[in-house]
């Protein structure tokens, strides 16, 4: 019989400060900021530690 496989898990809660008024003043610019900020920041560091993103809603 094999030993179990461990994973580690973390969990990462973010806020983006003045969200809806920056939805308020630019919705298309926010969002793409946002976006950009997933792809460049932190997708390449969640696949770096071989995770994955479970959930993602809102601002976070």
């Amino acid at each position: 019989m094999s030993a179990p496989t461990r994973k580690l898990a973390a969990i990462l809660a973010a806020d983006v400060a003045g969200y809806s008024r920056l939805m308020g003043e630019d919705e298309t610019g926010t969002l793409n900021a946002l976006r950009k900020l997933r792809q460049d920041l932190f997708q390449p560091t969640v696949t770096e530690h071989r995770g994955e993103v479970v959930k993602s809603m809102g601002d976070g």
